[in-house]
């Protein structure tokens, strides 16, 4: 056994509304630049739909995961390596533009501008990757947002197309839920296993997947690879790019900002141990539907004294053990199992997993004349849920039903017992009883869920704060990785080429980024620079208004 620590996630899709707004601070924060116009790394679909990039899970066409070959080993799904080097200057599978979307501003110019008269102006939409007008937009990141276009795009949802009884798409008896998605940070990288140059890796430390920029040479085969379709390419830098879990943020314990930015506070972030030696193996199961049971017996119990033992002589500091042991990542996947990974049959091992969606079955029972909060009822109406269990299947399990059905029997018994509990009645038990867990269980559930607190969702090892010092030292010196032509914070609009200086804010000090979050008072900033997402409103920080006018008397 072979013990190594990964930063997860999981997200719960019962309290996601679909606000975009850990989108928006993932775009202002990574990819705000020229030459990612296009490029999301964080994107909230609505399910049922097509998807970012259209269709990226119809890998029958993208050729992205891994499959089992004749003898039950592993290979790439898009072929071994004479055939990606016969590939490798065009690449049958590689999404193009309009896979993802050509993104566009609009000519404001003319609205501010125009002399006056008795003609309106208009703001004609122009691209931001060739700078020239567009006739017609016919497709965006987030066009099937809330079911959008449904009737005309809505059969072409891959998972639609496999479910075998038809799902109507009236407005009577349409369905969704929203779906953030990130990059997984898998345990069985494709991406990283389908670079030609070595320049995608998994670090060691934390299990975070990024590309070195130096060693990149823009093959985009890690496109192809991965299934997910979260490897992007920088057309103006002419390099792979791809979500970095904030590695800078969460070196110092902190969350990432989609997380710390969530409305909705639907993610959680923790450490879970796994044991490397098990993972080829979990990965390479013949039943598909096997591979979620099998994911889970790669993970390893942080309480156990053994485990522990282990990963203390693998190098785990001790700060990330006891990290792990309180995770409320581990909890929800693997003490609670309510928390289920996105398309186990890919056979990447994902990292990112879901709780899936209850919807509002409540209500629908209530309709029909029976108590919609009592256990018995609540367990007889999950098959019959508006979203389908066989769709969430399809998304979570490889199409096995059964450990849905067990997810969300446990949170219909959550809410039973804690409606009982509300009511000052005393609950039978029966509903924890029948899902496997005890009363204490569910309550305990129930405040993870419903109202833990921001240290209690981001359990994050600060045993790394001992060496950001030294980390930003090296960054402010030398300029860190992430500050190469065209990259996070270098200066250049869209139809400019770069300066090749990094901004005055390309090389944040995370020391004072967490003092700013947590601190009760305005944090000190620099002479015009004031970071207005973590001013918390109060005081008036050096340079957020201009100076008034008896001020500058004075």
């Amino acid at each position: 056994m072979r013990v190594m620590a990964q930063i997860a996630m999981v997200m719960n899709l019962d309290k996601c509304i679909g606000c975009h707004t850990c989108s928006v601070t993932c775009k202002q924060t990574w990819t705000n630049r020229a030459g990612v116009e296009y490029v999301w790394f964080n994107n909230v679909e609505t399910r049922p739909g097509q998807g970012y990039p259209r269709r990226y899970e119809d890998q029958d066409r993208w050729q992205g995961g891994w499959e089992l070959n004749r003898r039950g080993q592993l290979k790439l799904r898009q072929g071994g390596r004479v055939k990606r080097l016969l590939n490798i200057f065009a690449n049958p599978v590689l999404p193009e533009l309009g896979d993802y979307y050509e993104p566009w501003t609009y000519d404001y110019n003319t609205l501010t501008q125009a002399p006056l008269g008795d003609d309106y102006p208009v703001a004609a939409p122009r691209s931001l990757i060739s700078g020239k007008p567009m006739k017609t937009i016919e497709w965006g990141a987030n066009w099937d947002d809330n079911l959008g276009g449904m009737p005309e795009h809505g059969p072409d949802d891959p998972l639609l197309a496999r479910m075998q009884e038809q799902v109507k798409l009236t407005f009577e008896q349409s369905f969704m839920f929203y779906l953030p998605r990130i990059c997984e940070h898998c345990l069985n990288p494709s991406c990283v296993a389908s670079c030609p140059s070595g320049a995608m890796y998994k670090r060691a430390e934390d299990g975070i997947v990024l590309v070195d920029q130096d060693h990149c040479r823009g093959w985009r085969q890690c496109v192809s690879g991965c299934p997910y379709k979260k490897v992007y390419f920088n057309h103006r830098t002419g390099k792979a790019e791809k979500c970095t879990l904030c590695y800078p943020r969460i070196e110092v314990g902190l969350p990432t900002v989609c997380s710390e930015t969530c409305v909705g506070r639907l993610r959680y972030l923790g450490v879970v141990l796994y044991d490397a030696d098990a993972v080829a193996a979990a990965a390479a199961t013949p039943d598909e539907k096997q591979l979620y049971q099998a994911q889970l017996g790669v993970l390893l119990d942080p309480g156990a004294p053994e485990v522990r033992r282990l990963a203390e002589e693998s190098g785990i500091p001790h700060d990330w053990v006891e990290a792990a042991r309180r995770s409320p990542v581990y909890a929800l996947i693997s003490r609670y199992r309510i928390a289920l990974p996105l398309h186990p049959e890919y056979r990447t091992l994902p990292m990112v997993w879901y709780i899936p969606p209850l919807s509002p079955v409540v209500d629908a029972l209530a309709q029909t004349g029976f108590d919609g909060e009592d256990a018995g009822n609540l367990f007889g109406a999950i098959d019959a849920l508006r979203i389908p269990l066989e769709y969430l299947a399809e998304l979570f399990t490889a199409g096995d039903t059964a450990p849905v059905r067990a997810s969300l029997e446990k949170l219909a018994a959550m809410r039973a017992h804690m409606r009982d509990l509300n009511l000052g009645r005393t609950p039978d038990g029966s509903a924890a009883e029948a899902v496997g867990l005890d009363g204490g269980d569910l309550e305990e559930l129930h405040r993870l869920l419903a109202i833990a607190k921001y240290e209690d969702r981001y359990v994050i090892p600060t045993a790394a704060v001992g060496h950001a010092a030294a980390l930003e030292e090296s960054a402010l010196a030398a300029g860190c990785s992430l500050d190469y032509a065209g990259g996070p914070g270098m200066g250049g609009g869209p139809f400019g080429e770069a300066s090749g200086k990094p901004d005055p804010v390309a090389v944040e000090n995370f020391h004072v980024l967490k003092d700013r979050a947590t601190a009760d008072r305005p944090a000190d900033t620099k002479a015009g620079r004031v970071n207005l997402l973590n001013w918390d409103g109060n005081g008036r920080p050096a340079g957020l208004f201009p100076k008034r006018t008896q001020d500058k008397d004075t």
